[in-house]
């Protein structure tokens, strides 16, 4: 049954679109129109080619989706060879001036004979591919290979939206189109992201999962990992006028809907050559793709033409590379470090290696998850990358290089105390950093826990600043929140843009916070987990000190709100004896509370939830949330059926109509203060009760 004209017009039209807002979207980088209508469109074209498959064809942007999985990959010879270029071994400027030297000594030229003009483009850490395209069509996607055979990979190649399925403009009778197939790093994150998510193996490096990917006989497989293209020359070709120069080549690759790469130059001698690879190596680490190099080329075609190859290689390009950024070593051991927060790195000890420009002795290993999924071991070899200032990491492990049974490395096995303080190492069940436990003590965590312990929510001692705490933790003054009530104004007034005057004043603020709430006391401690709420419904609940410290995980888990995690970060502070320590000290510095303060209210407030919505008149919203949360009432963002009331000012939005949708109480300003004094009266009373 012939189809309908109207019909191959329609999917002709669709074709044409799809492709276009592809080389928009994938090759421009500028979109033409939303995804939604790309997404319409292209379920058109597929309705239409379903209802007749006749309408299918090569260039369809419907095949990119992938088919079925090809039995094998099949080998493919190359009509020309796909032939390497000879790598310079000086990383340094001197290595562009060489191949200056060498190119115009092949032509004989003099130094009076003018500079032979160049261009130079990246490098790209990924894989040569060669593209063929019959009349406009990619019929064919071959690998490089050996350089003179390849593999067919049509079907994986077909996937990736910056390969144009047909070329736009007067495209050749033939023309096979070279270039690098490459992932960028963050589609090679999310990838990994996604393997690891699916407990599937996950790839050392983007080059190789870019190769993995391309050689997969399911395309399907293929289509979700996405693959990016540079073209930087050509092949085989018919009726294709070549430009005069490398540098045309690539505009006329590009005026065909081919990619090419916008870093390149085109420089009179070696001098441009050396700024370009300076210049790039201060991108490198910015760009979105990984490079190990720049390549130059002699720019005319004629001279390449007349400089010809040697021993296979072009005698008119060089990769000129940068150092290299993974290396293979041994792993020594593997040591701890402890950062402010507590937190346990694990650290590679390496015998030296060369690697980004720098030698590397450590690198990273963050955490133990990290090292079980890597399957690290002491005494592997292992590659360890280096990109630019990033901090040295290790990659993995080259398992065909592992001699004998290693032992799996076990963290907390290997540093049950914290190899600073001697604090015991606790890890979390549903966390992945292991923790020293002496957070009070622990120097490694002196200056966070004193700058915790001095916040406005917690003790409140004004002026106590970042600069500050440095002076006093690295001048040795202070070790733990205890020393700060022992300081003098002789101390003080010697630190850095400090004075009398200013010293004075954070003595008078320190003297102040000796003053306090069980809350706030708590709250400082700085427990992990433990936020202000926590730390309020930790008060109000054991009403003392002496009674949290005491309680285990189950008399904690019968704290509201209080789960297991927080219980057993608890439990595990107050079970450390260093923290004890400290609280003792800081007892014996006069800090003090108002013991069963403040009185767990029984009244009308109690275990009511209250949510705050748009200004009140008077009252400040953390005015408000302090009253309730003193008279024993609980302070939420969101409103449920389990909202006690709902507090509306003015300007009330989203949080009021929830309350009408759900039939919560609705209260003004006057209404909750008569709430609360109501609650001050309950309270009141329970005090003269307990008094008596």
């Amino acid at each position: 049954m012939a189809i309908p004209i109207d019909v191959r017009e329609r999917a002709g039209a669709l074709r044409e679109a799809l492709l276009r807002h592809d080389h928009a979207y994938y090759v421009l980088d500028a979109p033409t129109i939303p995804d939604a209508e790309y997404d319409r469109l292209f379920r058109e074209l597929q309705q239409l080619e379903e209802s007749h498959p006749e309408l299918r064809s090569a260039d369809s942007p419907t095949q990119r989706v992938g088919g079925a999985p090809a039995p094998d990959l099949v080998a493919v010879r190359h009509a020309v060879p796909m032939l390497s270029i000879r790598t310079e071994t000086d990383v340094t400027a001197d290595g562009a001036r060489a191949f200056d030297a060498r190119v115009r000594n092949a032509l004989a030229l003099t130094p009076e004979d003018p500079p032979v003009s160049y261009l130079a483009e990246l490098k790209f850490d990924g894989l040569a591919i060669s593209l063929r395209y019959e009349h406009g069509i990619l019929v064919r996607a071959a690998t490089r290979g050996d350089g003179e055979t390849g593999e067919d990979v049509t079907h994986n190649v077909r996937t990736i939206r910056e390969v144009p399925l047909r070329l736009q403009g007067n495209a050749p009778e033939l023309i096979e189109i070279r270039g690098e197939l490459y992932m960028r790093r963050d589609a090679f994150e999310k990838l990994n992201a996604r393997q690891r998510a699916a407990g599937e193996k996950v790839f050392v490096n983007p080059r190789n999962a870019a190769a993995g990917t391309v050689r997969q006989l399911d395309p399907r497989v293929a289509a979700r990992r996405p693959l990016s293209f540079f073209a930087y020359g050509t092949g085989q070709s018919t009726g294709f006028e070549m430009p005069d120069t490398q540098a045309g080549l690539l505009d006329a690759l590009a005026g065909l809907g081919v990619p090419v790469c916008e870093h390149r130059t085109v420089s009179p001698g070696p001098e441009g050559l050396v700024a370009f690879h300076a210049r790039i190596a201060a991108l490198r680490d910015q760009l979105p793709y990984d490079i190990d190099g720049v390549v130059y080329k002699v720019n005319r075609i004629a001279l390449q033409r007349e400089l010809g190859f040697v021993s296979r290689e072009p005698r008119w390009s060089v990769a000129h590379k940068y150092p290299a950024q993974e290396e293979i070593t041994r792993l020594v051991d593997i040591d701890v470090q402890v950062g402010r927060t507590g937190a346990l790195t694990p650290v590679a000890r390496l015998q030296p290696v060369f690697v980004g420009g720098v030698t590397v002795t450590n690198a990273t290993l963050h955490n133990q998850d990290e090292i079980d999924r890597k399957d690290v071991r002491i005494g592997d070899w292992v590659i360890v990358r280096r990109a630019g200032d990033v901090i040295p990491e290790v990659v993995g492990p080259v398992l065909e290089r592992r001699e004998g049974t290693l032992e799996r490395f076990d963290l907390l096995a290997r540093f049950p105390n914290c190899p600073v303080c001697g604090s015991h190492v606790v890890r979390a069940e549903d966390e992945a950093v292991a923790r020293c436990s002496g957070g009070l003590f622990c120097p490694a965590q002196r200056k966070q826990a004193l700058l915790h312990f001095s916040g406005r929510r917690a003790m409140d001692i004004e002026g106590l600043g970042e600069k500050v705490v440095d002076q006093l933790v690295d001048g040795a003054i202070v070790r733990t929140p205890a020393d700060l009530y022992r300081l003098g104004l002789v101390a003080l007034a010697s630190l850095e843009r400090m004075g009398k005057k200013s010293a004075r004043n954070l003595l008078a603020a320190i003297e102040k916070s000796r003053d306090t709430t069980l809350a706030r006391f708590i709250f400082a401690l700085g427990i992990r987990n433990v936020g202000e709420t926590t730390a309020r419904d930790l008060a109000r609940h054991f009403g003392g000190l002496d009674a949290l410290m005491a309680a285990d995980i189950d008399a904690l888990q019968n704290v509201p709100d209080v789960g297991p995690v927080v219980a057993r970060s608890t439990a595990e502070f107050f079970a450390e004896p260093h923290n004890r320590e400290v609280i003792e000290q800081l007892r014996a510095a006069g800090v003090h509370w108002p013991e069963g303060e403040p009185v767990m209210a029984t009244g009308i407030l109690s275990g009511k939830t209250f949510v705050l919505t748009g200004a009140l008149p008077t009252l400040t919203r953390d005015a408000a949330k302090a009253r309730i949360e003193k008279l024993g009432g609980k302070v939420s963002g969101s409103v449920s059926k389990k909202t006690g009331y709902v507090v509306a000012g003015s300007e009330a939005g989203s949080k009021l109509a929830k309350a009408q949708e759900l039939g919560v109480p609705i209260i003004d300003e006057a209404q909750l203060l008569a709430l609360l004094q109501a609650a001050d009266g309950t309270a009141e009373h329970l005090r003269s009760q307990a008094s008596k």
